[in-house]
């Protein structure tokens, strides 16, 4: 069940289902307040009439996220005492909030719960955003997929999948704060190729990531894919170390060398050294455990050089031309990974 909506209040009723049509689903209408506790705990958004607020607390359901109570009209100061003793996340008047309750119930139907992966270079030229866009585009062969470029001064992760000429909003777009942003609309907005979404930058000079706009963009992502890959910075700085301790796993991709580890251990530590963290390793010649020890956390895999990729990136056909090839089974590997990590948890 995807809503539940409780009241008798028909004006509200007709309110909410044409916003739930305009969204693709239908809410459960339920107009006793016994009735809606069997229903109460297996719908993902449960919205409460004011006209039944008072009626629902008294049978006391069971404390939960996702409830809402909604006024078909102007909300009385008193109704805040009604939702709190609810236990609701928040008070709304239908009119007002038309956009939200659309973008909320349009979430409900992508049924997605998505991880959230996050890849850092090591040192500079280790390879880290051609990673994480090999890791994108392998988790999206299977399912949906969003990768985020959240360095400003990175290449542009498009450039790198070849995908500059495919429209949809960058992050110019997103830069101005206009309430919540919808799971499926990011979904349809962003330039989208073969399962994988990219939200990058547009060429040019570019200003600093707001904090805002990548929160909402992480928390919208994770609704509408089954996979979020972002592609982080390797400045310590509490935005990014926010984000790396959000992460289901986070990826530190390091060079076989003293001066690479060593970078790579410090990378990690400004990261806050997060628990749920592992090495990918570009190139060979020193044992994996050495270089365990030494950054703080376990080799996932070891990718040899992959021979003609700086040629295939400058023509525009993306990193993975093989599904042979070190990049794609190291991708693998990371995925088996996360996979290992979400059934642990």
């Amino acid at each position: 069940m995807t809503a539940l909506l409780v009241t008798r209040d028909q004006t509200l009723i007709d309110a909410v289902m044409r916003l739930a049509a305009a969204a693709g689903t239908t809410p459960r209408v339920e107009g006793s307040a016994t009735g809606a506790l069997e229903p109460w705990t297996r719908a993902r958004l449960v919205l409460v009439g004011l006209d039944m607020a008072d009626e629902v607390a008294r049978v006391r359901p069971q404390r939960r996220a996702g409830v809402y109570v909604v006024a078909g009209g102007p909300v009385p100061d008193l109704a805040f005492r009604t939702a709190l003793d609810l236990g609701a996340e928040g008070l709304l008047e239908a009119a007002r909030a038309e956009e939200w309750l659309v973008e909320r119930l349009a979430d409900l139907d992508t049924g997605v719960a998505g991880r959230l992966v996050g890849v850092v270079g090591g040192s500079g030229g280790a390879g880290a955003s051609t990673f994480a866009c090999a890791l994108a585009r392998v988790a999206a062969h299977d399912a949906p997929s969003l990768l985020v470029d959240a360095d400003p001064m990175g290449p542009g992760l498009d450039r790198i999948l070849g995908t500059e000429d495919v429209t949809g909003v960058r992050w110019h777009e997103l830069e101005q704060p206009t309430g919540r942003l919808g799971g499926a609309a990011l979904r349809d907005a962003v330039p989208r190729r073969e399962g994988l979404g990219v939200l990058t930058w547009y060429p040019g000079p570019q200003g600093s990531l707001q904090a805002f706009a990548l929160r909402e963009v992480l928390s919208a992502g994770l609704r509408g894919h089954e996979l979020v890959v972002v592609d982080l910075p390797r400045r310590g700085d509490p935005l990014t170390a926010e984000v790396a301790s959000r992460c289901d796993l986070l990826v530190v991709v390091a060079r076989p060398t003293v001066v690479g580890v060593a970078a790579a251990a410090r990378v990690l530590a400004g990261m806050g050294s997060p628990a749920r963290s592992g090495v990918v390793v570009r190139g060979t010649g020193v044992d994996e455990r050495e270089i365990g020890a030494a950054v703080g956390a376990r080799v996932l895999a070891t990718m040899g050089d992959h021979r003609g990729l700086a040629e295939a990136v400058d023509l525009g056909l993306g990193p993975l031309r093989s599904r042979r090839g070190p990049l794609h089974r190291a991708a693998c590997v990371v995925l088996d990974e996360l996979t290992a990590v979400a059934e642990a948890a």
